[in-house]
């Protein structure tokens, strides 16, 4: 795992200077405190911060090929490495180190972008071609890792971060995008490859970006989430659990290379107890796994966890978390995630981190995507009991199914099964290609009474910002959609970003999903809905799976999502004294996206009462996040750099 950042002068013809190329990397050095690289070229400026994993020696970057026409900058792993460099090294190829990325050189340099198809591995990729004067830029299948870009006075910059591209030139604009955050108070995140801040773009999970001399960008998909069910009867239960069985051990088994130990993620849930469990049982990896615990116990699993480290006897070693805690880390979170948050889940998983980094691990294996192929969501769940309901309107039994979800929450909105109807209640029909969605969607966009006419007014109905995945979602059933909806809008541009990436990389730790392995997804999709969730079981055929290497009550377990305290974080234990400068009136106003007065009743509300419902929590963690990043991005951006960098090395053309 690294940092990566550059830039392209299009129309200011002239060389490259490293200052700025410092000014970049210098921000995102947490992704890669092991040293600096650089490529200066003509036109074209290419900087690298490295966290070695693999190849602790030789494998720093930027790395060219033999004729010194194609250089290169990566920021992730590729999982097949060892058999595309035999492949490679069998048609005549020569390599000068033992990494993946120059794996990946020699594969462009063979295939060009068809390279992509061959690739095992979770990336961002960089690659300039001297002859051609062509920056190549490719993300990843999943969207595991980010890279954003933008233009400004006719250079073409991009990074694994944000803050790199603020620092490349200050005059580049730093504004809030209204309709982006109005998406976010809607859908939890953006809907598409716009960022929150204006102007500032990401490559979209699956896409690759070609920029030439003539200012041209041109941008491709060349991988999308497969959902295409087998038809019935074509194979048995049993066949699908077998067949995921092995693919996920063979997943495991590739997530482990690395030149570092690599240790476990351990929840407590089926995800993080089921790669554990591989590891055990099917690889020789010796297993230190790590854990979060909460002293709210609404919010905790340390009897699950414990269960599981006794049952596999792992090293373990788990951080508690408290209401200062995460008040206390939220600004940072904030400061690393670098858009609005409407809970306050990924700051543990910061402080979760920080522990592993504490331990001397680079490395950990987690659970993240079972949920979203194998359909583990109480969302797939609701889409399946609503349909259920619709078929039968006037049915007075089928609406007491509701009381059926959300069983773990103490403001459950399912205890009396007409408020759940209601609740649950939109104009949606089953063929909206957005059903499983809507009573989510309308939940969350309650929180649109504290925006600004300005933000509310920028993007009036946000569910068009999703219309580019219409045509993906024709032809699925109500389960795949709501699956394939899942994958796209929320899993890559919030579990993967914010509380994935960036919380594990804050820290300079490299998380590795075996879950989303593009085999195991592309799998997943053939499975049948039925399989996936057997009724109301979710992730029925993981279960089937993972059978015999689990304890019971870990297979039988209700799932219970992560989640962390919100308001309670704030209000529990005493207010952090930052809230005079992020919510003051002055502040609240400056801003401009929130309405002071509502704002003040959310305030005096929770200040009355710390405990508070769907809408309350989101609102408030999304007004102080937005606060927050308005504050350290726009009105006081700043990156305390210094001089001159240490360790580093640098490459010409």
């Amino acid at each position: 795992m690294c940092g990566i950042a550059g830039y392209y002068k299009i129309t200011n013809r002239q060389n490259c200077d490293r200052r700025t190329l410092e000014r970049m990397i210098y921000p995102v050095q947490h992704r890669g405190p092991d040293g600096f690289g650089f490529f200066l070229g003509e036109n074209v400026g290419l900087a690298h911060a490295r966290l070695s994993i693999v190849d602790l020696e030789g494998g720093w970057q930027p790395i060219t090929n033999e004729n010194r026409t194609l250089w290169i900058i990566f920021n992730g792993e590729i999982f097949n490495y060892p058999e595309l460099r035999e492949d490679l090294l069998a048609r005549g190829h020569t390599f000068s180190t033992h990494s993946d990325t120059e794996v990946i050189l020699h594969l462009y340099e063979e295939k060009g972008t068809q390279c992509l198809a061959e690739l095992n591995g979770q990336f961002a990729i960089a690659i300039y071609d001297t002859r051609k004067q062509t920056l190549f830029l490719a993300r990843d299948r999943m969207g595991i890792r980010p890279l954003f870009y933008t233009s400004h006075n006719g250079s073409f910059y991009f990074a694994s971060e944000i803050k790199s591209l603020f620092n490349a030139d200050l005059g580049i604009p730093r504004k809030i995008a209204p309709q982006i955050l109005s998406e976010i108070f809607t859908f939890w995140s953006p809907a598409g490859e716009e960022t929150v801040f204006a102007g500032v773009k990401q490559l979209l999970p699956g896409h690759f970006m070609e920029v030439t001399g003539s200012g041209i960008q041109k941008t491709e998909c060349y991988w999308s989430i497969p959902f295409c069910p087998d038809e019935p009867g074509s194979r048995t239960e049993q066949n699908y659990a077998e067949e995921l069985r092995e693919l996920l051990i063979d997943s495991v088994r590739l997530r482990l290379r690395a030149d570092v130990p690599v240790g476990a993620y351990l929840s407590g849930g089926l995800d993080s107890s089921a790669i554990t469990s591989l590891i055990k049982h099917y690889t020789n990896n010796p297993l230190k796994t790590f854990s979060v615990s909460f002293k709210d116990k609404v919010y905790d699993e340390t009897s699950e966890q414990q269960e599981m480290v006794n049952y596999l006897g792992t090293d373990h070693h788990q951080v508690t978390c408290s209401y200062n805690d995460i008040a206390e880390s939220f600004p940072d979170v904030i400061w690393h995630t670098e858009i609005t948050i409407l809970r306050t889940a990924p700051t543990p998983l910061f402080l979760l981190s920080g522990l592993v980094r504490q331990n001397q691990y680079k490395v950990v294996l987690t659970g993240e995507g079972a949920d979203e192929i194998l359909g583990g969501y109480d969302i797939f769940k609701e889409a399946k009991v609503r349909a259920f309901i619709h078929s039968q309107p006037d049915s007075e039994i089928r609406p007491k199914l509701l009381k059926r979800l959300y069983p773990y929450l103490a403001l459950s909105p399912t205890k009396s099964a007409e408020y759940a109807r209601k609740f649950f209640a939109t104009d949606a029909h089953m063929n909206d290609p957005f059903y499983a969605h809507r009573p989510r969607w309308k939940t969350t966009s309650g929180t649109h009474v504290f925006l600004t006419d300005e933000v509310k007014n920028a993007r009036p109905n946000p569910v068009d910002g999703l219309e580019y995945l219409r045509n993906d979602l024709q032809g699925l059933d109500f389960f795949n959609r709501a699956q394939h909806l899942e994958c796209k809008a929320l899993m890559a541009n919030y579990l993967l970003c914010s509380q994935g990436d960036r919380m594990a990389m804050a820290h300079s730790v490299e998380g590795r999903f075996p879950f989303l392995d593009h085999r195991v997804v592309e799998f997943a999709g053939t499975i049948p809905s039925r399989y996936k969730m057997k009724v109301l079981n979710e992730k029925n055929i993981l279960k089937s799976a993972m059978k015999n290497i689990l304890p019971g009550n870990i297979i039988k377990r209700k799932k219970q999502p992560y989640m962390a305290p919100d308001i309670l974080s704030f209000f529990g234990d005493g207010e952090p004294e930052y809230f005079d400068h992020y919510l003051s009136e002055d502040a609240i106003e400056q801003a401009g996206l929130f309405k002071l007065t509502a704002v003040n009743r959310l305030m005096k509300k929770c200040r009355k009462k710390s405990r508070q419902g769907f809408r309350e929590n989101m609102a408030f963690v999304g007004i102080l996040s937005t606060q927050i990043l308005n504050d350290k991005f726009i009105n006081n951006f700043q990156v305390n750099q210094p001089a001159q960098l240490e360790n580093v090395k640098i490459a010409k053309s």
